[in-house]
């Protein structure tokens, strides 16, 4: 599937929320807000991402214009870290790799972090055709498992 990027619309927001409530979607991502359906919570969060000039946040959008989800890259020099989410409408379709191979090429900086959860098969192959390595494995409370579990951690070096 062939998507673009493109700065985050305050349109975006209402696709964002929807595809961050399907049920499949949190369960996979595991580490996600303690209440995904709270959206007051939803709306101050991207409030305070879209003010911070540090993050590089993006919407990926489909052939169709169609929203398909978003891409950033986030915190501190030497710990930046890549997210993504992505509808699950369009999982299995190429769309997250595609989308982070557009990050990666729009933010050059290196090193690059990135965690999955270590049974988000998806996820950690998306990363690997990226240039990611694997760099670590640890254990962190799932909000969306209520319980803690295996994480992968990755790194993409220059």
């Amino acid at each position: 599937m062939q998507v673009t990027l493109r700065e985050v619309e305050d349109g975006d927001l209402s696709a964002f929320w929807a595809q961050s409530n399907e049920p499949e979607g949190i369960h996979m991502a595991a580490f996600t807000a303690e209440d995904p359906s709270d959206r007051a919570a939803f709306d101050a969060h991207w409030a305070r991402i879209r003010q911070d000039p540090a993050v590089v946040m993006r919407t990926v959008v489909g052939e169709s214009g169609e929203i398909v989800g978003h891409a950033a890259v986030f915190g501190p020099p030497e710990e930046r870290e890549v997210t993504y989410w992505i509808g699950r409408q369009y999982w299995g379709r190429g769309a997250a790799t595609a989308a982070l191979r557009a990050l990666l090429a729009a933010v050059p900086e290196r090193p690059l972090h990135a965690r999955a959860a270590a049974d988000n098969g998806g996820s950690v192959r998306v990363l690997e055709k990226c240039g990611f390595v694997v760099t670590g494995r640890e254990r962190g409370f799932a909000n969306a498992r209520g319980e803690e579990i295996d994480e992968v951690v990755f790194t993409l070096a220059d």
